[in-house]
């Protein structure tokens, strides 16, 4: 009996972890799966497959198939399991064959099967990634939008390929940037009848002309005219959710945060609208503008740059 290296099988490291086990054995039983494969030998192929999965996917079994150690190499002639495999492991006694696998592992782990069952391997195929650009309104609002993405998928020979997939996407109101939607069943096919995977999208924000975002809270800059920040006044200030009546007070200063609470992003606690006060100044373009800045410079005692204190 000839020993066989599981790990060797699925192309993987002894250390690999469960993921990375998975991973390999989903791609080679797409390649192999007779199904969908023209490999002469795609059958046999799939069989050790199967089998080596069976083995390093259950932690118990992929555990003691390491206590063999580095003295049972891939190919060894005259394999039998070491002297009392089955009271250190608790597995072991073969089946004569009855669950399709090799008699090397019908040596270390048994059957347990009954005869002539035949041993079926199906996968959930993989989920797929990819991002998409949302409008803040669609965030705000919930929409249904259709996008045309590249999506990888793997051919039967298990090579990687793009394909474009246009598909209509509901967006669920409130969602963030860097949240996933979900859409089920429209990953990578699954082999064996296993179900598909799922294509998962996250959402990015297209650039807003006049918002940007913060988790779910949404800021403006908001120009103001100097005697507006100067004097005082009641500004119409847009947001998603509408227009709101937004008092300036009298001596306000440029940077200034105000809060209008609850209208950001919806949610389980809504997001606020924060407002940056930003003081544009009028051109000095022609002599009157020119001669209303001067009178200013005459008549108010103001020095901007008081507190640096500069000899």
């Amino acid at each position: 009996m000839e020993y066989k290296d599981y790990y060797k099988t699925l192309g993987v490291e002894r250390k690999a972890s469960a993921d990375e086990i998975k991973k390999a054995y989903r791609k080679l039983a797409r390649k192999y799966h007779p199904d969908v494969s023209k490999e002469k030998d795609a059958t046999d192929k799939f069989k050790e497959l199967g089998e080596a999965y069976e083995v390093l996917k259950n932690p118990e079994k992929r555990e003691a198939y390491d206590q063999l150690g580095s003295n049972w190499k891939a190919g060894q002639q005259g394999f039998r399991p070491p002297s009392g495999w089955q009271q250190q492991t608790g597995f072991g006694g073969s089946h004569g064959g009855a669950s399709g696998f090799s008699s090397f592992f019908e040596d270390l782990f048994g059957g347990g099967f009954q005869s002539g069952q035949q041993r079926q391997y199906s996968a959930r195929g993989e989920n797929i990634r990819a991002r998409v650009s949302i409008d803040l309104d669609d965030a705000f609002n919930g929409a249904s939008r259709s996008f045309s993405l590249q999506i990888p998928e793997y051919d039967p020979q298990g090579r990687a390929v793009s394909k474009t997939r246009t598909l209509k996407v509901k967006i669920p109101k409130g969602i963030r940037a860097g949240q996933s939607i979900r859409l089920q069943g429209q990953g990578n096919a699954g082999t064996g009848g296993g179900p598909n995977g799922d294509l998962l999208l996250e959402v990015q924000f297209k650039p807003h002309p006049v918002y940007t975002l913060e988790g779910r809270d949404i800021y403006m800059q908001l120009p103001l005219a100097p005697w507006e920040a100067a004097l005082g006044a009641t500004i119409e200030v847009p947001t998603p959710a509408g227009k709101v009546s937004l008092k300036i007070a009298e001596g306000s200063q440029a940077g200034k945060k105000m809060r209008i609470k609850g209208r950001g992003l919806p949610g389980k606690v809504a997001g606020d609208f924060y407002v940056v006060l930003q003081l544009v100044l009028p051109p000095a373009n022609d002599e009157k503008s020119r001669q209303l800045y001067a009178d200013m410079r005459e008549g108010m005692e103001f020095n901007p740059r008081q507190k640096l204190n500069l000899a």
